[in-house]
């Protein structure tokens, strides 16, 4: 009986024995697999909430508290019903700078303070924030620039350098701006952009393009896309690829870029098609002052190649991009 009850015992622990090696050591592959999965899809920079900005505490807490509603609201203070002064076209800064610029490849504002002041190529000249935001304001907002010593700036900076905080100096985060998506081999089609807007777009921007008010009528819900008050054709969505990105990572709205819902192609096609559209327009003539450094889908000449207008603006880009590597 003893020797029955042994090799019993014995039986069991190799059947445990075989259990843990094909069942634990898989289900731990399985989680490290996971682990590194999550740590992946977290690595973005996410922007903390305006509800965590520290009123009581900072010194500076209300000015960076004026700051986010400036930017989440812009049109209440500075739009055209604006109640401090009418400077812009009613869009709201977070209309492109997503969730008040903390949505990781939604135009947020993490790595601005990090970064600026830095040259930028299209002025070719350094820039401070306050020169970015007033590049914004009259480019994409299409209206005034802010007065750099006013209430307003000054709160928009201190909102930004709160967001930006513990960014290392220099250092630019996982989810800045946009994605720029890989190039198509033929150019977008405006065409089939129709459809892919008609299909997904349509239900918060209008049939024209031209978005929904807000219920006080001094802000738009959703931003127009086109027309007299939407962003003119100076503003860096006017680059293809930089509305391509936005959109596939954004849009319809809700959707972020763990779980985009349309694809690369889509975004091209819909991207040209909104950008086909008329929008106000600036004066251009200072941008880019070194000619070979104008980005491929930049549609306004004179160029440094032999490019048509439309090729920049609606692709194939790598053409170009060639042509640029081997003229250097």
């Amino acid at each position: 009986m003893l020797k029955k009850a042994l090799i019993s015992i014995l039986i069991l622990l190799l059947v445990f024995n075989l259990y843990r090696t094909i069942f634990v050591n898989t289900s731990k592959d399985s989680n490290e697999l996971l682990n590194q999965s999550i740590t992946k899809d977290t690595s973005a920079w996410v922007g903390a909430s305006h509800f965590q900005i520290p009123l009581a505490t900072n010194k500076n807490g209300a000015l960076i508290q004026y700051g986010y509603e400036l930017i989440a609201h812009t049109a209440f203070y500075i739009g055209p019903k604006g109640i401090v002064q009418h400077s812009t076209n009613g869009m709201n800064c977070q209309n492109c700078h997503l969730e008040a610029g903390t949505k990781p490849w939604g135009l947020n504002y993490g790595s601005v303070y990090s970064t600026y002041p830095k040259f930028r190529e299209r002025s070719g000249s350094i820039e401070t924030i306050y020169k970015r935001v007033n590049d914004c304001m009259e480019r994409s907002l299409n209206g005034k620039a802010l007065d750099t010593n006013s209430k307003e700036m000054k709160a928009i900076y201190a909102y930004i350098q709160w967001l930006g905080n513990e960014v290392q100096k220099g250092k630019k985060v996982k989810g800045s701006g946009i994605e720029i998506l890989p190039y198509l081999k033929e150019a977008a089609n405006p065409t089939q952009g129709k459809m892919v807007y008609l299909q997904n777009c349509q239900k918060c921007h209008g049939t024209n393009g031209a978005g929904a008010i807000d219920s006080t009528g001094n802000m738009y819900t959703y931003p127009p896309l086109w027309g007299k008050n939407s962003y003119n054709d100076a503003a860096g969505l006017f680059q293809l690829s930089k509305l391509a990105g936005f959109i596939k990572n954004n849009m319809p709205n809700g959707i972020n870029y763990h779980n985009p819902t349309i694809s690369n192609q889509e975004a091209w096609d819909v991207a040209a098609y909104i950008n086909a559209q008329p929008r106000p327009s600036k004066d251009k003539s200072k941008d880019w002052p070194v000619l070979a450094s104008k980005p491929v889908d930049y549609p306004f000449g004179p160029f440094a190649d032999s490019f048509s207008t439309a090729q920049h603006q609606f692709g194939p880009f790598e053409p170009i991009v060639l042509a640029k590597k081997n003229k250097h």
